[in-house]
């Protein structure tokens, strides 16, 4: 199987549900710029509760975009750049898709 059949084969809808939240997106920004974060100091310098920031990386765990590890009574939360990177096949296969289509379609209207 291509690299192309397998991005299509696999289903991206997690990573780009959890994407589709701006605060989901505020925090996967701030955990990739390196480094495990606790729930409190992912929510230290914002008006989110901890519950709230619990919330969302659950969603994010859930997507394999974080990770969490049990540090004595604290999560630490990390970031998961693979399903991003299996994101962006998906959608460079689906683009190659398009534009095949697109370029039959063109022989087929200019007679080539």
């Amino acid at each position: 199987m291509s690299r192309a059949e397998r991005a299509l084969s696999a289903d991206p809808t997690p990573v780009f549900a959890a994407l589709g939240d701006r605060t989901r997106l505020r925090l996967l920004g701030r955990l990739s710029e390196g480094g495990a974060r606790s729930i409190a100091a992912l929510s230290a310098d914002s008006r989110m509760t901890r519950q709230a920031v619990t919330k969302h990386l659950h969603v994010l765990e859930a997507a394999g975009l974080v990770q969490s590890a049990r540090t004595g009574r604290e999560s630490l939360y990390s970031y998961r750049p693979e399903p991003l990177d299996e994101a962006r096949d998906y959608l460079a296969a689906v683009s190659a898709q398009w534009d095949q289509r697109l370029a039959r379609l063109k022989a087929l209207v200019e007679g080539d």
